[in-house]
């Protein structure tokens, strides 16, 4: 697949982060990952990132990541195309890039680095050189320390053709909009904000109409017709699914750091999909709290 038919692929539909499946010991469960994929793959998402954020990708070791990879992209071939998550220092992420482009996948979605503070210019020489290493289509994902100006992706588009998309988890609205207007039809814009329901609306006006949707990996029909409402302009039904499902649900999301993935495997355990723990430093639902959102989906009437 070239970057440009991934970036047609990526211009349309609902994306999805599969959560990584862990033993009750911590690790990582091929077995129950591969059914997790064969059960997600026919609800109709555009593609999936594996290892990327809810999947957990900042906690795994490098063979755990090319053997979730492997999995990913030997149960998903014909099914639904498979992109990576890559990040970390620079050297790291093209590591990862490199073995993400040798195992198969269709594109990568490039992750912020961690922890080191530095300014939008260094960023940009980090993706450039991330870029260069692989053939793949890449995603850069605004989030955290990674935030790009129009004019740092224009330049990069410019030397790296393989990039083609921009990703947004910052929120920031005056910036996702001079991006879109800079960028035009050079990238494919995904709205990248957890629990990206609530927003789905707002960055459908702003020409950005393709989203991640993190709740895909317990409720992936909702999920679905919470996408196809959006794209139909159905306000009714949207209102309908914020009002008795996603507000009541960031409610317990919202009440500790880590939880925008925590949840996302509390509710695939709910459901009948357990993919065991997250790992350290995130925290598992507390018991209450699971209660609380088995009752949710119960009262929603979600499937």
């Amino acid at each position: 697949m070239s970057p440009r038919e991934l970036q047609t692929i990526l211009s349309a539909g609902l994306l999805s982060f599969p959560i990584t499946d862990f033993t009750a010991s911590g690790d990582f469960n091929p077995s129950g990952y591969a059914g997790r994929l064969r059960w997600l793959a026919p609800y109709g998402a555009s593609a999936l990132f594996a290892a990327g954020g809810t999947g957990e990708f900042f906690s795994l070791e490098p063979g755990e990541y090319s053997a979730v990879i492997k999995t990913a992209v030997d149960t998903c071939d014909g099914l639904v195309p498979i992109l990576a998550g890559a990040g970390g220092p620079t050297r790291v992420a093209i590591q990862y890039a490199q073995e993400a482009e040798r195992l198969g996948a269709k594109g990568i979605l490039l992750l912020p680095h961690y922890l080191t503070e530095t300014n939008q210019d260094g960023v940009a020489a980090h993706v450039d050189q991330v870029c260069k290493s692989i053939r793949l289509g890449v995603v850069v994902y605004n989030r955290n320390v990674c935030r790009l100006q129009p004019h740092h992706l224009e330049k990069l588009a410019d030397s790296n053709p393989n990039l083609i998309g921009y990703k947004d988890g910052l929120g920031d609205i005056e910036l996702m909009v001079s991006i879109r207007r800079r960028m035009g039809d050079r990238f494919s814009y995904l709205g990248g904000l957890p629990t990206a329901e609530v927003y789905a609306a707002a960055y459908k006006a702003m020409g950005v109409p393709v989203y991640s949707s993190a709740v895909f990996n317990f409720i992936p029909q909702t999920a679905m017709d919470f996408y196809h409402a959006v794209a139909k302009n159905d306000v009714v039904t949207q209102n309908r699914l914020l009002d008795s499902f996603f507000l009541p649900y960031l409610d317990i999301r919202n009440r500790a750091a880590g939880y925008a993935v925590s949840i996302i495997k509390a509710g695939a355990t709910i459901v009948g999909h357990d993919a065991g723990p997250v790992r350290p430093p995130l925290t598992d639902l507390k018991p209450a709290e699971m209660e609380q959102l088995a009752a949710l989906i119960a009262a929603a009437g979600v499937t």
